[in-house]
């Protein structure tokens, strides 16, 4: 008989690291996130405005250190980077264990402030500021993959902080990242800096992709362009992969990898699935290939433990029928370079909207405490 344990140790034996897209500090207080590592293969955590949004508004533990917070005279600003640091640092504090007996794993990430996301002195400060308040060496922090995030990662990189790319849909930003990372690194070590501290993932989002193509082919409507819907994200990642085992099997990877270098993961975001027609494991178990992490939603996880699909390795070797499926996408009527920077647009505008949403949250969290 499988339990649901069964299946999601059998997808962290296929080589997927399994990590939770949320976080609280109900989960840390009551013994919640411990247990997920126990019992259901959890082995790093993710978290947003958004995820943190909803932890503080529907729980109490945060309640006394607004009120201080408040006392002291703070500013919704200080507020939010004070109750969200400190999550993650006893996030951090629970994975600790995980971190040194793995060789990547164990990580929590937290966001720079999602509103300097096309702004790259402001990200970089964000990002020094974040890491040196967790302080904690299994911290990443999440810089989104925008043209100007993209000097940001060297940056941080450079210093020996350990980074999350993040929004990251077109395998040719996907190149500029890994590209981003690698030069970072090669400043490091000509500063002197000890290469295998630093830990990187490149978080390529699935699901949106489907969502936009599959809206597109909707709109032209023949029965070619119908047949190709719910193929993209898939494929995409695909492709995404078949970079990753291109430049990190490289020379220049080689001799960074020689001074002690860590390669960057890819790591599959967004992987809820949005369309109700589609299996809700779909980009699991289409996804599973080894040296990757999947980050997913409690829902995500809890579906896969209960009736997973684990198929073997589902990418390594297909690039070819992917780029197959993107022609045929393409010759259907889709532009695929307007597809990514809609994405891209709109990610960063959602990134914004939820960070706007924590910050109205925390504001009335504050009003609360003035009047207690």
């Amino acid at each position: 008989m499988t339990t649901q344990s069964d299946r999601l140790e059998a997808l962290a034996d296929a080589g997927v690291s399994i990590w939770l897209d949320d976080l609280s500090r109900e989960r840390i207080e009551t013994g919640n996130l411990a247990e997920l590592v126990k019992e259901k293969s959890v082995v790093g955590v993710t978290t947003n405005p958004t995820i943190f949004a909803a932890a503080i508004a529907n729980g109490e533990r945060y309640d006394d250190q607004v009120r201080r917070l408040v006392a002291d005279g703070a500013d919704v600003d200080k507020v939010i980077f004070e109750l969200t640091t400190e999550d993650v640092r006893n996030a951090c504090d629970i994975m600790a264990p995980v971190a040194q007996a793995t060789k990547d794993d164990g990580r929590v990430s937290i966001e720079v402030e999602p509103t300097l996301a096309n702004e790259t002195q402001p990200t970089i400060d964000s990002a020094k500021a974040l890491w040196a308040a967790v302080d904690r060496p299994n911290v990443l922090i999440k810089i989104p993959a925008t043209l100007e995030g993209l000097p940001a990662i060297t940056a941080a990189i450079a210093e020996g902080i350990s980074v999350n790319v993040t929004l990251i849909f077109s395998t040719e930003r996907y190149g500029q990242v890994m590209d981003a990372y690698l030069t970072g690194l090669e400043q490091a070590r000509e500063a002197g800096v000890d290469l295998s501290t630093i830990r990187s993932v490149a978080s390529f989002f699935v699901s949106r992709v489907d969502t936009e193509i599959d809206a597109r082919l909707d709109k032209i409507g023949t029965d070619e362009a119908l047949a190709l819907r719910g193929k993209a994200a898939v494929a995409n990642a695909r492709l995404a992969y078949a970079a990753f085992e291109e430049v990190f099997s490289s020379d220049r990877w080689k001799a960074l990898e020689s001074a002690g270098a860590h390669a960057q993961r890819p790591l599959w975001a967004s992987t809820g699935v949005k369309n109700p027609a589609y299996p809700d494991t779909l980009y699991v178990t289409d996804l599973v290939v080894a040296d990757t992490v999947n980050t997913m939603p409690e829902k995500t996880m809890n579906a896969f433990a209960d009736h997973g699909e684990l198929r073997g390795d589902q990418v390594t070797g297909r690039s070819g029928e992917a780029h197959t499926l993107f022609d045929q996408i393409a010759a259907a009527g889709v532009d695929l370079d307007d597809v990514f920077l809609t994405l891209e647009t709109e990610g960063v505008d959602k990134f914004k909207a939820s960070w706007i949403e924590l910050v109205d949250t925390v504001k009335g969290q504050m009003a609360q405490a003035a009047q207690a």
